[in-house]
């Protein structure tokens, strides 16, 4: 490619706190009706004081902590001047040159091969209200307005709009473990901008800021397009210029909204009515994280032999991480040898994923735990049920949540030598013709005869055991 692009984010993260930034509105993403969180602070009425959110302050440090940052043990908020509807002071709270953290890094895999994307700074902000607009107006709703707003600003280390995908892919699967928010794009939990140039010979192009993404969909392509955009222009030997562009979800294009602004133009200075927010390094020391993704898959292809695309299906969701490694433990309760481990990932991720998507439910959803389905698997390894019976099991389990338990019970292979014997005798008495053929050296007649048998007991009797029976019955009959 003659032109190489480069590429920056910044994201919008929404924390999961119980209350806003500066004030003790709940803070409920899924409040339906219209300013109905809204105090004094959060809608900017005159001589209101705000107060900082220490929960807030907390989810940000466990995100530096995860992602390696420099955690900045004095740091202070700013009022960042400028007007927008939806901003009812006129100003944003947010932090300016000396925010919670700096530096970092989030590795990313590309083609199997990873890639170290660098962090510039996290800072905590408050959110904007939301527009929602008509052909001749607009209406206001400020649940929104001063919820704890978390900023991310990368290094212009991405080269295209896939690597920007998997980026945002991979630092929502790290919120959710972190368990600091859910980061959903529907719901506006987290929201891009990508500031996207060309270089040539290694010489840095002009850059141009794309604003308000809302979904992982539009960045991509927000970015794709604005790459083609600017490639035409540099071969028609056109100016780019330096601005702020929006992106038509519709047309599915980027155009023109203004210059860039610069930090000048929003008059940052400190935030009169907040102290510094001053740290101790014993308060960070305190914070612990849970394991994290990229752990977790170091982890599981060293210790159960699963390859990288087979880890990141389960990596997903941390709760069938947790089922999945649950039910390899309980399973090496029952049967110290057991390595199995491929079986599992199989059953879990092909029959169990897919009655899940039939079903319409979350693995959280289901009504039996790992320690019922190891002991599902142990009855399939030492012959006690079939493998339609293991998945029919899970079905009816799934459907209906019924117990694993009691459908083992109805679905364990029959052993019991009398009742065996029973069948066969009325097997043999009601199928004259076949035990003749099968006299007569017709070797075809002895599978009729299992066939018979395992109809009559719905295929839970251990057929080998059958056969054997049968087959004595028939040399001494």
């Amino acid at each position: 490619m003659k032109y190489k692009p480069t590429i920056g984010l910044e994201i919008h993260i929404e924390l999961s706190t119980k209350s806003k930034m500066f004030c003790s509105c709940p803070n409920e993403a899924d409040e339906i009706h219209p300013n109905t969180n809204i105090c004094s602070i959060c809608t900017g009425q005159p001589g209101v004081l705000p107060t900082v959110n220490k929960e807030a302050v907390i989810y940000t440090l466990m995100l530096a902590k995860a992602l390696n940052a420099k955690i900045n043990l004095k740091s202070y908020f700013a009022r960042k001047n400028y007007f927008y509807p939806d901003l009812p002071k006129n100003y944003q709270i947010s932090q300016y040159d000396l925010p919670l953290s700096v530096g970092g890094k989030l590795d990313i895999f590309v083609e199997n091969k990873k890639r170290e994307i660098r962090i510039i700074r996290i800072h905590l902000e408050e959110d904007t209200g939301k527009l929602v607009h008509y052909e001749n107006y607009s209406l206001i709703d400020f649940n929104r307005a001063g919820r704890p707003l978390l900023e991310l600003v990368t290094e212009p280390d991405i080269n295209s709009s896939y690597e920007a995908k998997i980026f945002v892919e991979e630092l929502i699967l790290l919120l959710k473990y972190l368990g600091i928010s859910e980061a959903n794009p529907e719901k506006g939990q987290i929201r891009f901008e990508a500031n996207v140039s060309l270089s040539e010979n290694g010489k840095l192009g002009t850059k141009v800021e794309i604003k308000n993404l809302s979904s992982i969909r539009s960045l991509k392509d927000a970015i794709d397009y604005e790459i083609k955009r600017q490639q035409e222009l540099l071969e028609e030997n056109k100016k780019i210029i330096q601005e702020t562009r929006g992106f038509d979800e519709k047309k599915r294009i980027t155009f023109s909204q203004r210059y860039k602004e610069t930090s000048e133009d929003y008059r940052y200075f400190p935030e009169p009515d907040l102290p510094f927010l001053e740290l101790n390094q014993e308060d960070i020391d305190t914070i612990i994280l849970p394991e994290l993704p990229q752990n977790i898959r170091e982890r599981f292809i060293n210790e159960y032999n699963l390859t990288l695309e087979e880890v990141n299906i389960l990596i997903d969701d941390k709760n069938i991480v947790s089922f999945f490694e649950k039910t390899i433990s309980e399973l090496r309760a029952l049967e110290h040898n057991f390595d199995n481990v491929k079986f599992v990932f199989n059953l879990l991720t092909n029959d169990i994923f897919g009655l899940l998507k039939k079903y319409n439910k979350e693995i959280v959803d289901i009504d039996f735990t790992p320690h019922a389905f190891a002991h599902l698997i142990y009855e399939y390894i030492v012959g006690n049920i079939n493998i339609k019976n293991v998945k029919d099991i899970l079905e009816e389990a799934i459907d209906k949540n019924v117990s694993i338990e009691s459908l083992m019970k109805e679905k364990r292979k029959i052993t019991d030598l009398n009742f065996i014997e029973e069948i066969i005798v009325k097997i043999i008495n009601e199928n004259k013709k076949a035990v003749e053929d099968y006299k007569k050296g017709k070797e075809t007649a002895i599978q009729f005869l299992i066939g018979q048998i395992m109809r009559e007991t719905k295929g839970q009797i251990d057929i080998n055991l059958a056969k054997s029976v049968l087959l004595e019955k028939l040399k001494n009959d």
